[in-house]
């Protein structure tokens, strides 16, 4: 491919091996759970996180929706980052779809919840005028907030905090095995106090579609019904979920080469004037910049000259940018990226 796409790791497309797999794969009709490649990645896939089971999904935004729906009732209310994906990118669907009301509480730098806060949201029970609170939700690694991965520590409190106050504890684990990598953990580690988790396998793991919702076998039960209600029973899923097993055996490797290549970014960025780049410890896929007033053009200019120059980016708003490395991005690519921003600086 002429163009390096930095817009976001959903951009890289399968690798030959998958594609391979793909044409090969058993399949059958999942709706009636007799696809044998979609059963071999769900069970693969729990193995993994250390839960009872799991199930295939087509999108991430379903896969956290689903798990809300299974685990609330119309009415109640849930706590999560006022920067989160659930809060700020699926459509206001936990309201649409399952009655349920957000709750919002500001993120630390780091992407962690200040964990007072969070239990200052808590509701009272018992008092008629306010909702239920029935879950906490978390973000690994945290996008908006620089692709921080949490740790297993930060984690394992805010399960103690949910378990302590009766409610469920939700991963949004768009990008988990970022999370492991960068941390050097067991993705099981990472998620061991969650009473559900989900993963997209067509982010960094370079899968072309789908994300696993992991969890108790009845958990998962649940999720079996709300995805159907959605429209989210596949048929013959297994030529999708081939892809998604040779993303878990053989794609978590190079995410640190992922890693490695946003440093990489991160490093050439900070000797370019006029730059602001934001600094994240544990290095994950994403690099979030502004360019400041001594940078010489603006967002939308800078975004033009590496459009004409065959290179894709993410420019959120204004003078604000967010680059993701992926399975496609070589340290190449990157030195050419560099070598471009540097001659309009």
């Amino acid at each position: 491919m002429n163009t390096i796409d930095f817009r976001s790791d959903t951009v890289s497309h399968p690798t030959a091996e998958m594609r391979a797999a793909m044409a090969a794969a058993a399949v059958g009709d999942d709706v009636y759970g007799d696809d044998p490649t979609v059963n071999e990645l769900q069970a693969l896939a729990a193995e993994m996180l250390g839960k009872e089971a799991a199930i295939f999904v087509p999108s991430g935004t379903m896969a956290n929706i689903s798990s809300i729906v299974a685990q609330t009732q119309r009415g109640d209310e849930i706590i999560c980052g006022a920067n989160s994906h659930i809060f700020l990118n699926e459509q206001a669907s936990t309201s649409v779809v399952g009655a349920v009301q957000i709750r919002t509480v500001p993120e630390n730098e780091d992407g962690t919840l200040p964990l007072d806060q969070v239990e200052a949201s808590i509701r009272k029970l018992g008092n008629p005028h306010f909702p239920v609170t029935r879950m906490i939700c978390i973000e690994n690694t945290h996008n908006y907030m620089g692709g921080t991965p949490l740790t297993p520590e930060f984690t394992a409190d805010v399960g103690e905090l949910a378990k302590r106050h009766n409610l469920k504890l939700h991963v949004d684990g768009a990008r988990l095995f970022n999370a492991a990598v960068a941390l050097d953990v067991d993705v099981k580690d990472l998620v061991a106090s969650a009473d559900s988790v989900y993963f997209c396998l067509s982010k960094g793991l370079s899968a072309p579609v789908g994300s696993m919702v992991c969890g108790s076998k009845d958990f998962v039960a649940q999720v079996l019904r709300v995805r159907k209600m959605m429209g989210g029973g596949m048929r013959q899923a297994g030529i999708l979920a081939a892809a998604g097993i040779v993303s878990l055996k053989k794609m978590v490797a190079g995410l640190a080469t992922d890693h490695a290549n946003a440093q990489r970014l991160v490093d050439g960025l900070n000797a370019i004037g006029g730059i602001q780049v934001r600094d994240v410890p544990n290095q994950t896929n994403l690099v979030f910049f502004e360019l400041d007033e001594n940078f010489g053009v603006n967002g939308a200019q800078l975004t033009q000259h590496l459009e004409d120059n065959n290179v894709l980016t993410y420019n959120m708003y204004g003078n604000n940018f967010r680059f993701a490395t992926h399975h496609w991005i070589t340290a190449e690519h990157v030195d050419t990226t560099l070598k471009l921003i540097a001659e309009v600086a």
